[in-house]
């Protein structure tokens, strides 16, 4: 099938990273997935929740909204309580940090990545996810140089992606219009050491086959390896630029 912006099955739409977007967050990324906007900022905090006073570790948690006029039509912004959609993907956002953060290393710090979809494509959890790691290394590592880290407390890096079955076809990274129709959405997170952090898979339609959950795996991986790619890419930029202010 051809597909609605003229990209392979199996390939990403442009993907570019704006560090340091915010200059009052100690960590930000504007991220572009194809028109899909995400603007992510760290916020750093001396504090931990209750449950974490006193035992030396640190928390990290996120938060996501949609700008009004981020779709095709204006969706009422949300005040007093979050959505229950705004709660899922936050939470998933929160645990897929959590996930590659050793969080005994941050001292009783609370972390916290705002994600605000500034133009929405579909992807935006996903996207969320990918610019916040950045965001949030950047962060840490600007804490190493000022003295209030030993070291980056990461474990590994984070990413994610969509994939979806549309008119048969397994699809990288949906853009609104493939998302629409898919007969099967799923959105994956995983870690460059190779573990899935989450795997969202529902069948719109028909029930899916085992066999076609592992093309979907396979494409997912395909894409989330270039993703790693880019954040590296990203983050080592800024760290040069760091290291030749300082010098």
């Amino acid at each position: 099938m051809e597909r609605t912006d003229g990209r392979n099955l199996i390939e990403l739409r442009p993907v570019s990273m704006e560090p340091g977007f915010q200059v009052h967050a100690e960590g930000s990324v504007l991220i572009s997935t194809g028109v899909t906007r995400v603007l992510c900022a760290v916020s750093v905090e001396e504090r931990v929740p209750g449950w974490l006073r006193g035992t030396g570790a640190g928390w990290v948690t996120a938060e996501y909204a949609m700008l009004p006029r981020a779709t095709n039509t204006r969706t009422n912004r949300e005040r007093g309580s979050t959505g229950g959609r705004s709660q899922e993907i936050q939470r998933l956002i929160g645990r897929s940090l959590r996930a590659v953060v050793d969080l005994d290393r941050l001292g009783e710090r609370s972390f916290t990545v705002d994600c605000d979809v500034i133009q929405a494509d579909a992807g935006t959890r996903t996207a969320a996810i990918t610019g916040s790691y950045v965001a949030l290394y950047l962060a840490m590592e600007q804490m190493v140089r000022d003295g209030q880290l030993s070291a980056v407390p990461m474990k590994a890096a984070v990413a994610a992606t969509s994939v979806g079955v549309v008119d048969g076809e397994v699809l990288l990274d949906l853009c609104y219009e493939e998302d629409s129709r898919a007969d099967v959405d799923a959105n994956l997170v995983r870690m460059s050491t190779g573990e899935y952090v989450e795997v969202q898979s529902t069948a719109e339609g028909a029930a899916f086959s085992r066999d076609l959950l592992s093309q979907i795996l396979n494409a997912a991986d395909s894409g989330i390896y270039e993703l790693f790619k880019i954040q590296e890419s990203v983050i080592a930029s800024v760290v040069a630029e760091r290291d030749a202010a300082q010098a």
